[in-house]
């Protein structure tokens, strides 16, 4: 396959840069990568406040990340709190299937403090831009989406953190609140002070992509919370 998705493509390719939140004091800073940072230098990144990191490990059931082992392994050595992210291609196979392609290829999670639990990155189909959605119905796409989950947290015990914009999610979905009170969110909304009005259901987020470049490789992100409750996240408990 040529060139993969990765989280907010389509903003990285216009070339957005990222603002300043105004709600950024002091909560924790960090940023997602994929094949496309290769090989990061995570102490840079961690003296520059990074405390953790989301890593692309898988696309569909046809691609892996050849620098997510290292990166995996490289942001842990830094010290930083990592997780892997699965970029969804519904129309290719089933939630479960690539689920499960996922948790096989370093999707994992386990109550080490030191690991998120799998982020499922949802956002329009990057191959077919006339196909936002995957051809897929409102009802089938939140259907492929409880698949996936139910497959990561049968296997986990925790359900996937959901990567997505509020346009994607409401238009994809038809405004769906299936997941809001079970799922951690994780927005994407670049260069604004706020992360403005979330998917439908959820009242607040757990992750924030801000903005696609900064101090930080790849994507730009804050975690709602302390460093503390940072840790607690991670654990699950």
């Amino acid at each position: 396959m040529p060139v993969l998705a990765t989280l907010a493509l389509a903003a990285t390719l216009a070339g957005t840069v990222a603002a300043s939140p105004a709600s950024a004091a002091g909560l924790p800073r960090g940023h997602d990568v994929s094949a496309y940072q290769k090989n990061v230098n995570w102490s840079s990144a961690r003296a520059k406040g990074a405390q953790f990191v989301y890593v692309k490990a898988t696309e569909s059931t046809t691609y892996r990340n050849p620098y997510f082992a290292k990166q995996y392994a490289g942001a842990r050595s830094a010290g930083l709190v990592r997780g892997a992210y699965h970029f969804a291609l519904p129309d290719r196979s089933s939630g479960k299937a690539q689920a499960s392609y996922l948790l096989g290829h370093g999707g994992a999670w386990k109550a080490d403090g030191w690991t998120l639990p799998p982020a499922l990155d949802l956002e329009s189909n990057p191959y077919n831009r006339k196909h936002g959605c995957y051809n897929l119905s409102k009802g089938a796409m939140t259907s492929w989406i409880r698949s996936f989950s139910s497959e990561v947290e049968r296997r986990t015990g925790r359900p996937p953190v959901i990567y997505t914009s509020t346009r994607w999610w409401n238009t994809c979905t038809g405004n769906s609140r299936a997941f809001a009170s079970t799922h951690a969110l994780w927005v994407a909304r670049h260069g604004t002070k706020t992360a403005g009005t979330l998917p439908a259901g959820w009242s607040y987020w757990t992750f924030w992509q801000h903005g696609s470049n900064g101090k930080l490789p790849g994507d730009q992100n804050l975690f709602n919370g302390s460093t503390t409750a940072l840790r607690k996240f991670a654990r699950g408990y």
